[in-house]
């Protein structure tokens, strides 16, 4: 039987983009899935390999934020706080070289995270973040290092894995319209068959409905997982987009308002007045809003502002973990300067704070949630796996007929 010269059709176009889209984006999502599912459970497995890093809870009240300031400042002398955050087990600072009052230059430090028992104060060890040699503290920021940067550690693989996640995100919509049913008849009767798998048909099948069926059900969240992932890497298209359909705030008018000519290092105000200053003023902000307080979570300093931030886990927190409920304390007098709210201020600035929860697996740390973030990541691999099988299988086929000269259907891997 002869070849004969078929028309192309703009769903065949579609097509040929989604499976060289897919094949050109399989090892990323593989790489990405892994990656992922293991940032889902990263405190687990941090506990796992650095169990001196955490202490067991004993049910007593943990210190207070300032008094965990003021004892990890007198303990390293040579730091400069500008954030730190408290959990059950653990107190994590990130730090920054204190400036030497002869020279005016930053003093020689070797560590640029801090961790501090949150009952006594007691340093638990100290290391630096992108010293990968060491990689039992960093074990899971090696991990994240390889899942935002292909652990190139610099911008351009940050940019490079922002292509991936757009063209991810764009193609998970094409990916949906190809499974819609052509010719006539009733629609949903011919398209539920793209639901499910016929797990008793032959692998090629098989391996075929676990790529539709897969992406179908999971359709929503790959879509999620994607415009998440365009948002924390490539903010030069996620805000524009986010402004123009939400009325999200431009990030670039927030910088410019809060930036100061030259950065205040020494602010008027130290951590036991901010942390009173704010404390007063999230009171006030609690009753506005009507949102109770559960306990602090973290402050920051950011001379660059010259503001505190003060951040608390509220009732109306989106995620577990994560500054979602916060202020800025004005570190010269300790006024309100801005409020952080993780709804209800802005739609836009809302969807932001589910995305990230979604993309971290942190949905008010429900277990359940996470754990099925975990599962996403295989599932992931399993959808770029079985792409890639397809594609195979099919150019197998392409290459009988053009050296058979006969017209195998393509369907045969169906």
């Amino acid at each position: 039987m002869q070849l004969v010269a078929k028309r192309f059709s703009l769903r065949d176009l579609v097509n040929l983009v989604h499976r060289w889209t897919g094949l050109v984006l399989a090892a990323f999502l593989v790489i990405v899935g892994i990656t992922g599912s293991l940032l889902a459970v990263r405190e687990h497995i941090n506990r796992l390999f650095n169990p001196g890093l955490y202490v067991d809870a004993n049910g007593s009240q943990p210190l207070d934020l300032a008094t965990l300031a003021e004892r990890a400042e007198a303990q390293e002398p040579k730091i400069r706080i500008w954030m730190f955050t408290i959990e059950e087990r653990q107190v994590l600072f990130h730090v920054t070289p204190a400036h030497d009052p002869l020279t005016g230059k930053p003093v020689a430090l070797d560590f640029d995270q801090l961790v501090l028992d949150p009952y006594t104060g007691r340093e638990l060890g100290h290391y630096k973040m992108d010293d990968w040699s060491n990689w039992r503290p960093n074990i899971m920021n090696i991990v994240y290092g390889v899942h935002t940067t292909l652990a190139t550690r610099s911008g351009d693989g940050w940019q490079f894995m922002g292509y991936v996640a757009l063209v991810w995100t764009i193609d998970s919509l094409v990916a949906i319209w190809l499974t819609l049913p052509r010719g006539g008849g009733p629609f949903w009767a011919r398209w539920q068959q793209a639901w499910g798998i016929k797990w008793r048909a032959s692998f090629s099948r098989v391996n075929f409905d676990l790529h539709r069926a897969g992406g179908l059900w999971l359709w929503p969240l790959l879509a999620l997982y994607g415009w998440s992932s365009v948002m924390f890497t490539m903010p030069q298209v996620y805000q524009p987009a986010m402004q123009k359909v939400f009325g999200t705030p431009p990030f670039d008018d927030f910088i410019a308002r809060f930036s100061l000519p030259k950065p205040l290092l020494a602010p008027p105000l130290d951590w036991r007045s901010a942390q009173l200053a704010g404390e007063k003023l999230m009171a006030e902000q609690a009753r506005l809003h009507h949102f109770s307080v559960i306990r602090p979570y973290g402050m920051a300093y950011i001379d660059s502002f010259g503001v505190y931030t003060y951040c608390v886990r509220t009732s109306m927190d989106i995620r577990g973990h994560g500054w979602d409920t916060g202020i800025y304390v004005d570190a010269t007098n300790g006024t309100l300067r801005n409020v952080f709210l993780p709804s209800g201020n802005n739609l836009g600035s809302t969807i932001g704070t589910v995305l990230w929860g979604i993309h971290y697996g942190d949905l008010r740390d429900w277990r359940a949630y996470r754990l099925f973030d975990v599962l996403f990541g295989g599932l992931l691999t399993v959808l770029s796996i079985t792409g890639v099988v397809i594609w195979w299988k099919k150019r197998k086929i392409r290459i009988l007929n053009r050296r058979s000269g006969r017209a195998f259907p393509l369907a045969a891997v169906e």
